[in-house]
């Protein structure tokens, strides 16, 4: 990795701060995943616990959109450095507050409500946060090395969720189960507030993006949500598509999993999360590979092979996890092979498919209402449907649908590796910037 980018700005440095609040926000969901049992008897005693736990999850999604609405149109016109500063911290604050909250046994009602309550503010502050740091990243990049620096953004979200992870199996193994259903599972959500702490502080020291700025000091077309929504359709719409199949095998795989693992298939707390931690880092460890693969072979292919790989073997590969915890874990670590495709080269793929002056707000907006009605809704559909029907298959199934919805986009998708995202028309191969001569590496 070159030390900074064409334009002077420190590239450790953005990397680092992008990847930072990606972490925070998967922080969040990996830790409420992996303490969802102990979230149900504090919050939501009763036969429809689980219901309301995963509700919980899902409702943070409620506002996404809502949140992609304001932020991105903030970031397109105040520039993304400011809008970023802001929502880790209210990513954090949301998180850490509910590692403080009185439990159903103290104040009855009150306590499901304050934890849904927080659950929307962290919903409507992700809103601006993930199409903001992909962005950003993007305009920082290279162009010829998008897609493996935007890998590191993706390492961020794994990196997240299993830091989530394992700091509840390391209080898991410290304090025991009792005292984890006791007041422990509060421990891991107060962890966020000073990883958001140092998020802040890493980007409120950033430079602004030098492909805002430049389009910012020159006259350009109007921005805004009416102009994505009137001008850059095909652009929207391909890809909520993308991210239909992105987000449902991502919050069916990576989030509703220990779930489906402890009350579907009968695999231990302990041994789930563990589980859980293995194939999150065989992830981890692969994904700047296949961000490097997509800058020399482009981001389509890599996106049609995990599609198609999905959709051939979500069904084999669930069935496999019945068999037994060894079973389990190849046929989690399988799926997720298959789809770090897609997730090492969204921060290359998706901010590519708009112009500068629209890029935030149109990233934003169609991640966000996609992602609020396919990825954050994943736990609780899959958890109705096999309470209802007994199928316990459906989760791979869902993937299954999702996936062929993906490969509809997918055949709309511009091929964008090597082109410049500078000014403002839509990128596309036709516009690729010319060789640059290598710089030293640190």
């Amino acid at each position: 990795m070159t030390d900074r980018t064409p334009e002077g700005i420190p590239l450790r440095r953005s990397v680092a701060a992008s990847a930072m609040g990606n972490a925070t926000e998967w922080f969040d969901y990996g830790v409420y995943a992996a303490t969802a049992t102990y979230l149900t008897d504090a919050f939501f005693p009763g036969d429809l616990g689980t219901l309301g736990t995963m509700l919980g999850f899902a409702v943070s999604f409620v506002l996404r959109p809502l949140g992609g609405m304001v932020w991105g149109p903030l970031g397109d016109r105040l520039g993304r450095k400011v809008v970023l500063a802001t929502t880790i911290l209210l990513m954090a604050g949301a998180t850490g507050c509910i590692g403080l909250l009185p439990t159903h046994a103290q104040v009855g009602w009150l306590a499901p409500v304050l934890l849904i309550a927080l659950r929307v503010v962290q919903g409507f502050s992700t809103g601006g946060e993930y199409g903001g740091a992909a962005t950003y990243l993007a305009e920082c990049a290279n162009d010829r090395r998008r897609g493996f620096l935007g890998s590191f953004l993706e390492f961020g979200t794994l990196g997240g969720f299993v830091g989530g992870s394992a700091v509840v199996l390391l209080c898991q193994l410290i304090v025991g189960s009792d005292v984890m259903h006791d007041w422990g599972w509060r421990l891991p959500f107060l962890f966020a507030v000073p990883l958001g702490l140092i998020g802040w502080y890493l980007r409120s020291h950033l430079a602004e993006s030098p492909v805002f700025t430049e389009v910012a000091d020159q006259p350009h077309p109007p921005g805004g949500l009416r102009e994505v929504v009137t001008t850059y359709r095909r652009e929207t719409l391909t890809l909520v598509g993308l991210v239909v199949a992105l987000n449902v095998v991502n919050y069916t795989l990576l989030t509703y999993q220990p779930t489906y693992l402890q009350n579907t298939i009968g695999v231990g707390e302990s041994t789930t999360t563990a589980m859980m931690l293995i194939g999150q880092l065989v992830m981890m460890i692969v994904l700047p590979f296949f961000g490097r693969l997509s800058d020399r072979v482009g981001r389509r292919p890599l996106w049609l092979v995990s599609l198609v790989g999905l959709t051939v073997l979500a069904l084999p590969m669930y069935w496999l996890m019945g068999q037994g915890t060894g079973w389990a874990i190849t046929g989690f670590i399988v799926l997720g092979l298959l789809y770090v495709p897609q997730l090492a080269t969204i921060s290359s793929t998706f901010p590519a498919i708009f112009p500068t002056h629209v890029r935030y707000a149109g990233f934003a907006l169609g991640y966000n209402v996609s992602t609020a009605v396919f990825g954050g809704t994943a736990p609780l559909v899959n958890e109705a449907a096999i309470e209802s029907t007994g199928w316990s298959l459906f989760p791979a199934a869902y993937m299954v649908g999702a996936s062929l919805i993906g490969l509809v986009a997918w055949s709309f998708l511009r091929e964008t590796a090597g082109t410049s995202l500078r000014g403002t028309a839509v990128p596309d191969a036709g516009h690729r910037t010319p060789p640059v001569a290598a710089q030293p590496a640190v």
